[in-house]
């Protein structure tokens, strides 16, 4: 089985879980946009990053953190957030690819993370795969670390008769 875990956004990450094992976690693919160059996803770079780690496999499960309106965040963050997740729902539905949602709440708590920094994510994640901690060493590097948490929380709550989270 290949799993995606998915932070959504432009500074989002996208983690590849193969055979219940983490392979590699990657920034979301971004392009300027605009007058002004805002970054947006470039969704034919991540249709291709995940098009090509299939591998022709048909056991395949896309775990996209389910997000919603944070209070204090401005009309057009919203809608650029919203665009970005929409994007990254439109690929995954093209590829015809299973899609399972996970609320922040639920892969944070399963990992004790609920009322911690939000740095905390980076700390799990190298504790429970110290080889990626290169990948993960920089501040900056907390969507992949939710990537990474967001993925593995669909493995430790998935079985073969469904996804129980």
């Amino acid at each position: 089985m290949i799993v995606f875990g998915i932070d959504p956004g432009v500074s989002g990450a996208l983690s590849v879980y193969e055979d219940k094992k983490l392979k590699e976690v990657i920034d979301m693919p971004t392009m300027s946009a605009g007058k002004q160059n805002k970054k947006q996803i470039n969704a034919a770079q991540l249709s291709l990053e995940i098009k090509n780690r299939i591998n022709g496999s048909t056991e395949i499960a896309v775990v996209i953190e389910q997000v919603s309106a944070m209070p204090g965040q401005g009309v057009t963050s919203m809608f650029n957030f919203g665009q970005s997740f929409g994007v990254i729902k439109g690929i995954c539905s093209a590829l015809t690819l299973p899609i399972y949602f996970i609320r922040p709440v639920k892969w944070k708590k399963h990992f004790n993370l609920i009322g911690s920094s939000k740095d905390a994510s980076r700390t799990k994640a190298t504790e429970l795969f110290p080889n990626f901690s290169d990948h993960i060493s920089k501040k900056k590097d907390l969507n992949k670390a939710d990537a990474i948490l967001i993925g593995r929380y669909f493995l430790d709550h998935f079985n073969n008769d469904g996804f129980h989270g």
